[in-house]
């Protein structure tokens, strides 16, 4: 079954705007509604970085749809924390509600003053919270020591179903690697033959007949030349090397960087 969502882009609008475009999303025919959490702006030109979950919480009482999120657990979040919050939700709003664990970005993450650990620590990381999450959603007490440590944690108000789990995936290594554990995939828009490579690495390690989504992001204006320049504007640092992004530490480092992408850049991208 088809789900078209609305993305509600916390980084670049006030989250009441958000709420209100998410009220509208749904009077037009928007069958669901996502978004990300993330501390920072991508770019100067981007002057907002609302708290999801707090936000979450006041759209999914302003609207009937389903919501998604995407965030990232093990840094700037305890697994515990965000089990909780991922409870709370689903027990006030049940059947409505889908998370995505990724590995995080250092712009969000570098906040809490710990080290960026590279992609291979990143992963470990994820997969330890994922399951940490997984457990304590699913009623059990959990202590544990990894790259997380977690003390006789356990929660009491819990949603009667399991909340989906999917996983952020961008390479084909990582969407082979969320195969395995997630209860599903999300990555983002690129041309068709790279995409086909990440659906096809996911299905063959375990995805297989499990849920996908797929972020796209879209620029529409009054003319198409106007378009243009909005995505240019807001944007243009999305078309850097995906790696890449996960590494950059400030907005000022994104921008300059992403004054290398040309405006002729965009109607190709």
């Amino acid at each position: 079954m088809q789900t078209i969502a609305y993305h509600a882009s916390h980084e670049q609008f006030s989250p009441t705007d958000l709420l209100g475009w998410a009220i509208l999303a749904e009077q037009c025919g928007f069958t669901a509604i996502h978004c990300s959490d993330h501390f920072h702006s991508w770019s100067i030109t981007q002057q907002h970085s609302g708290y999801a979950f707090t936000w979450l919480g006041a759209a999914m009482q302003s609207t009937r749809l389903p919501f998604g999120f995407v965030c990232a657990p093990g840094q700037r979040y305890h697994p515990a924390i965000i089990a909780q919050a991922i409870a709370t939700l689903g027990y006030m709003f049940p059947d409505r509600l889908w998370v995505s664990l990724g590995s995080g970005e250092n712009i969000n993450e570098h906040i809490t003053g710990d080290n960026w650990p590279d992609k291979k620590f990143r992963n470990e990381r994820l997969r330890e919270c994922a399951t940490i999450i997984r457990a304590l959603l699913g009623g059990k007490e959990v202590s544990y020591e990894g790259h997380v440590r977690v003390d006789r944690a356990k929660l009491n108000t819990r949603p009667n179903k399991p909340i989906p789990i999917f996983g952020a995936a961008v390479s084909v290594e990582t969407a082979g690697w969320v195969g395995k554990w997630a209860d599903g995939l999300i990555t983002i828009s690129r041309p068709y033959n790279e995409l086909k490579e990440v659906v096809t690495a996911f299905r063959k390690n375990g995805g297989e007949g499990k849920p996908m989504f797929l972020k796209v992001q879209l620029s529409y204006a009054t003319s198409e030349e106007l378009a243009l320049v909005n995505a240019y504007e807001q944007w243009r640092n999305n078309l850097l090397d995906p790696i890449l992004l996960s590494d950059i530490a400030t907005i000022e480092e994104f921008d300059a960087l992403g004054s290398s992408v040309s405006f002729e850049d965009i109607p190709k991208k």
